[in-house]
């Protein structure tokens, strides 16, 4: 495949036998292919030196071949499990797009790709890519109505799905009101679909599909009519600013709509994500979020670029996973850490009372230490502007080096005793990578104070999605970091639109290269949240850290701190702005609190709809004698706990929550009082 210099001088497929005669593929009218990935099919052919990547799925090519025989990816929960190298990587994605070219998929038309993360999610959407198609992608635990609106208002010609359960949930609400040229099934057997709902459609599996597409690309490589008559011509190059993809956004602001990102877009974060996590081959990464979620997608983009290996996981299993694969890196969403930081505090609690207190009593010195360290390093987080007393500095600097000196022993001996075996149980040797949402500080800064590196990080759907994230030799607490490359924020008057100074608090905006193309048929959301200079309106609530030369904020500023959604703010009728994130973030601390929701738009005072834990409610009423005679809970008593957790745990909080309303019903997807994300 390869010249002695590493110099491309056949097409992808030599070596393969020609195709029989009778293999008779449908040629689209136009045909796009990705301009590295598939040289060979444009007018030059072979001869072509690109080394720039102008589309997303040309980062295979270059891959393979650096990392030919490296592991790419693990997927042992799906059957058949699969482990591919970055050659066999790239040669399903090409035998998957030459598959759908054989169908007659053609350049621009949109593909919905309704499946959750495996690895064959990655094949499919790379091979619709590379066709120069657009995917429309969304996970199978939305509604059936929410995937009816995103497939007909997308104008998608036909249905990529995960598996036969997932179609036969499909099948009587959804089908029947779609028009679909065809479907492909990803995982599974096609004998287990509901034959009513397929009977006029064409149905193919993922082999088909790729076997297809080996013959596609054999009949390409021996057709004397392309390669004699020189007739190549007939493929076009996708160019950077072809939209590559439709995300549909959660809904949160009413009906989703469609985020179009294009190759630009995404390259953007596959070229500048490496300051963020320097990833090396042979680093590995554990995967389990939604692969349709813009967050997951560019990093797994990125770090497929550095010869990394990447394992799938699962809810169920990530406990196991983390402990047997050892992962350098996890990117994942706040829930996961949060998760992570009450698993070790549960294990801490249940050991004997003596290891109890020690390993305790060693976390809060780590603490103490962490906050010490942060001064005389200058990461203190402020938001003011004014420099401050050289004296007062230098003073709290020796008094910090000081404390910090005293516990740095004891600090030590917690690493031996407590932490070493928490790392070994967990991995993330490198970093976690955290974003799509608030990281709550007192987790943030549970992590590092076991020596654990949590680098927080910030985007949205519409900006592809990082804009900004903490670095690993800057990872200042409280921030969302500095913007990465060709990303510029400023922060505005939320009434005038005015510019403010480092320091104030405003609506952060968005512009560069990571900024999208527009929302797919819809003009007037576009103009809304993209000005005529290209400015992006996050809504996001935030302020940049001011710039000093010397104290212990020196090394914070430019960083972004965020601090709500401004559609969240609410009003009370006193005139007061309050952002709930900081209230419910408090109060999710208690163990006795799964989920809060504060409220109290237009009245005098804030309430809160709370979904208790219950067992720890009955632990806590038990532990105070106040259960009745039948070992139930009183309304009265659950009200009771409650209130005096929100006082513990919200002593701090400019605000305090009012009357609260129990509900026994949590919020979920199901239910309808949370979206996806």
């Amino acid at each position: 495949r390869r010249g002695g210099a590493g110099r491309v001088c056949v097409p992808r497929c030599a070596g393969a036998t020609p195709p029989p005669q009778t293999s008779a593929v449908q040629v689209p009218a136009r045909r796009k292919c990705s301009p590295l990935l598939d040289s060979a099919l444009l007018p030059g052919g072979s001869e072509l030196a690109v080394h720039e990547w102008k589309a997303v799925p040309d980062i295979w090519r270059t891959a393979a071949e650096k990392y030919a025989d490296l592991v790419a990816l693990v997927d042992p929960y799906h059957d058949p499990p699969s482990k591919l190298t970055y050659k066999q990587l790239e040669q399903q994605i090409l035998d998957f797009s030459h598959g759908l070219r054989a169908i007659g998929v053609a350049p621009d038309e949109k593909l919905a790709l309704f499946a959750d993360n495996s690895c064959r999610w990655l094949v499919a959407d790379q091979g619709i890519m590379a066709t120069g198609a657009i995917n429309v992608v969304r996970g199978t635990k939305s509604s059936d109505e929410e995937l009816f609106q995103i497939y007909s208002h997308s104008e998608s010609i036909a249905l990529v799905v995960d598996s036969p359960q997932f179609f036969n949930r499909l099948a009587e609400s959804f089908i029947s009101r779609i028009n679909a040229r065809f479907i492909v099934l990803l995982w599974g057997d096609k004998s287990s679909l509901n034959s009513k709902a397929v009977m006029d459609i064409p149905v193919y599996d993922y082999n088909d599909i790729t076997e297809l597409g080996r013959e596609n690309r054999n009949a390409l490589c021996y057709s004397s009519e392309l390669f004699e008559q020189g007739q190549q011509g007939v493929f076009e190059a996708i160019g950077p600013e072809d939209v590559a993809t439709l995300i549909y956004t959660s809904g949160t602001g009413g009906t989703p709509k469609g985020v179009m990102l294009t190759h630009r877009n995404l390259l953007h974060q596959i070229n500048n994500l490496w300051d963020i996590v320097p990833a090396v081959p042979g680093d590995r990464f554990l995967s389990m979020l939604p692969p349709w979620h813009a967050y997951e997608r560019s990093t797994e983009y990125f770090i497929f670029t550095h010869g990394i290996q990447q394992v799938y996981t699962t809810v169920k299993h990530l406990k196991a996973d983390l402990q047997h694969h050892q992962p350098h890196y996890i990117i994942s969403v706040p829930l996961v850490y949060e998760t992570l930081y009450s698993s070790i505090q549960r294990q801490i609690s249940a050991s004997p009372p003596a290891r109890k207190t020690v390993a305790l009593a060693l976390i809060k010195i780590s603490l103490l230490f962490m906050e010490a360290k942060k001064i005389y390093e200058g990461t203190v987080l402020s938001n003011s502007p004014v420099k401050p007393s050289f004296i007062f500095y230098m003073f709290n600097y020796l008094r910090a080096r000081i404390v910090a000196a005293l516990l740095w022993p004891l600090h030590n001996l917690a690493k031996m005793l407590v932490y070493k075996k928490i790392h070994s149980s967990i991995g993330i040797s490198k970093a976690g990578i955290s974003g799509g949402g608030s990281l709550p500080m007192h987790v943030d800064k549970f992590f590092e104070a076991i020596g654990i590196k949590v680098q927080n990080g910030y985007g949205l759907t519409e900006t592809s999605p990082v804009v900004a994230a903490r670095r690993p030799f800057c990872n200042v607490l409280g921030t969302v970091g500095h913007p990465i490359k060709h990303t510029e924020i400023k922060i505005v008057d939320i009434e005038t639109g005015e510019v403010l100074p480092d320091g104030s608090k405003g609506i952060v905006k968005i512009k560069g290269l990571p900024v999208m193309k527009g929302y797919y048929k819809n003009p007037s959301a576009t103009n809304k949240a993209l000005d005529l200079e290209g400015w992006f309106n996050t809504g996001d609530i935030g302020w940049i850290a001011p710039h000093h030369a010397t104290g212990p904020s020196r090394k914070c500023g430019g960083m972004l701190v965020l601090e709500g959604r401004a559609k969240d703010t609410i009003v009370l009728t006193t005139g007061e702005n309050v952002e709930p994130a900081e209230l419910e973030e408090a109060a999710s601390r208690s163990s006795l609190i799964d989920q809060i929701m504060v409220i109290g738009q237009d009245r005098r005072r804030l309430g809160a709809i709370i979904v208790p834990n219950n067992d720890e409610v009955v632990a806590a009423a038990k532990r105070k004698s106040s259960l009745d005679g039948n070992n139930g809970l009183a309304k009265d008593t659950v009200m009771s706990l409650l209130h005096a957790e929100l006082k513990t745990w919200m002593a701090g909080c400019s605000f305090q929550i009012g009357p609260i309303l129990v509900v026994d019903e949590p919020f979920t997807i199901d239910n309808g009082l949370m979206t996806p994300t």
